[in-house]
């Protein structure tokens, strides 16, 4: 009994070392659906309970990792790319290559507009067959991907219709290689509690888009026999989502708690996925897609240059360039594609 009390509490001790102390080193710069328009420039604050082997003085240091994850300063991300002239991070087109997407078949959900149109223009030039799930479709799209290839009136709200949309996609042509999962929602309302702004059916309808949007649609896709071997199955979520980077990026405020506490949910989903679906070789990335100079984000103009916003098209060479590169051994992974680097959640 007493070595069995010596090796239980030996584990135990293992265990808490390997949580308080970093794992994942340091890598250059990289990694980016919705961002997190709510990024503060304000210093971290370092603490010692959680990073007790890593120099405060270290230039990539933050409050969470030591600088081992990507920066959640996004105003010192940004300037620390162009100190280092980081250029997966200034220039994607410098390490991107899309001819890995030639002759694929991609699901991309939301791509008639924004971003997401950006992901499917971005494809079909590399020579992937795009299929778009969407709401509403226009010319424009469907121009470029074939009427036939539009799913349009398909709310990722609406189980019934997302089951019937992939069910449709695998008879119409087969299975998938891609499902890319951006459709999303942000309430550009101020909410928080002093001023009395909560918004509760704006943070459910969130959570409903934003959460369990893509597990709906990974759900259906599953069960449809939709996907290919070997299916990568991405979700476009938000630094948002990082429950520790609130302390930096909305420090002394809070706010905005449907846009956060959704991404937090489809996280959360998208790593119990991760898990579950390993067994049918299918594996699951979050990508924060970084700051992107959109219709959604047009209010926050003001902070573009300074928190290095990128036209849509370069952020959707960011979300395709980390796509190629999952496999099962990053499924569950939660990364910045400005940098390639994790962030923490």
């Amino acid at each position: 009994m007493m070595f069995r009390s010596i090796v239980v509490s030996l584990s135990l001790f293992a265990t808490a070392e390997a949580w308080v102390t970093p794992t994942t080193s340091a890598a250059t710069h990289s990694h980016a659906a919705l961002a997190s328009f709510e990024s503060s420039s304000k210093p971290s604050s370092p603490t010692t309970t959680r990073t007790t082997s890593l120099s405060m003085a270290d230039d990539n240091f933050d409050e969470t990792r030591g600088g081992t994850y990507s920066i959640a300063d996004q105003v010192k991300r940004f300037e620390t790319a162009k100190k280092e002239n980081n250029q997966r991070y200034l220039d994607i087109a410098s390490v991107y290559n899309g001819g890995e997407l030639s002759g694929k078949r991609i699901l991309v959900t939301g791509g008639n507009r924004g971003l997401g149109l950006e992901i499917t223009k971005e494809a079909v030039s590399n020579g992937a067959t795009v299929l778009v799930l969407c709401r509403s479709s226009n010319d424009e799209l469907e121009e470029l991907v074939g009427k036939w290839n539009v799913y349009s009136g398909v709310d990722v709200t609406d189980t019934e219709a997302v089951e019937k949309a992939l069910k449709k996609i695998k008879n119409d042509g087969g299975a998938l290689d891609y499902v890319i999962n951006n459709a999303g929602y942000f309430y550009e309302k101020k909410e928080t509690i002093l001023d009395n702004t909560l918004n509760f059916d704006e943070q459910l309808k969130q959570i409903d888009i934003c959460g369990l949007g893509p597990l709906r649609v990974n759900a259906a896709a599953v069960h449809a026999g939709a996907l290919s071997e070997g299916a990568k199955l991405v979700i476009v979520t938000s630094q948002a989502g990082s429950c520790e980077w609130r302390f930096t990026q909305n420090k002394d405020e809070g706010g905005d708690y449907g846009h956060h506490m959704s991404r937090a949910a489809c996280n959360m989903a998208a790593v119990l996925s991760s898990e579950e679906l390993k067994k049918k070789g299918y594996s699951v990335i979050l990508l924060h897609p970084g700051f992107n100079r959109t219709e959604m984000t047009a209010k926050y103009k003001e902070i573009w240059d300074k928190e290095g916003a990128v036209d849509p098209s370069v952020g959707a060479k960011r979300v395709l360039y980390e796509a190629m590169k999952s496999s099962m051994e990053t499924t569950g992974q939660f990364l910045n594609c400005e940098d390639g680097l994790r962030i923490p959640w």
